[in-house]
């Protein structure tokens, strides 16, 4: 079973990939890692190098998820594009992986927090949804192969 998991390093990245790696364990799944690197709207010197150190960042992620498989047993490779994240995910998913299901970790700016925080939280990604659409649903709408989205917790 290949499983893609959309990876960036967020806490709520890594819990996806130890649920991932928890509930499909007997299957012997084959992990592929895929990192987005956000292109900059516009050539800067100071865009360039604020893109450079989000591509270091995402590799030593990428890095610390392979460990983690290393230490699981559980076969895994990596994967680091540049562009929308939206757009690269479904690319990677349909033209170049074909996984068997692409995991997500449901996206959160507060990771933890109390009633406020989780409110707002909500509002944001309604006000997220309505006008740009967030990751997973653009997936949901579009990806031919099973989607996980994970919450967080």
């Amino acid at each position: 079973m290949k499983i893609m998991i959309a990876y960036d390093g967020s806490r709520n990245a890594r819990l996806a990939l130890a649920q991932t790696i928890t509930m499909f364990r007997e299957l012997k799944p084959q992990i592929v890692l895929v990192a987005v690197a956000e292109n900059p709207r516009d050539i800067t010197a100071g865009n360039e190098d604020l893109f450079q150190q989000e591509v270091s960042e995402l590799k030593a992620y990428l890095n610390e998820a392979m460990e983690v498989c290393r230490n699981e047993d559980v076969g895994a490779e990596t994967m680091l594009l540049e562009g929308d994240p939206r757009k690269m995910l479904l690319y990677a998913a349909e033209k170049k992986i074909h996984p068997d299901m692409l995991v997500i970790a449901r996206h959160s700016h507060e990771p933890d927090g109390g009633f406020i925080a989780r409110s707002l939280t909500y509002f944001v990604d309604e006000l997220d949804y309505m006008t740009f659409g967030s990751v997973s649903s653009f997936l949901a709408r579009r990806i031919q192969c099973p989607l996980l989205i994970l919450p967080s917790r």
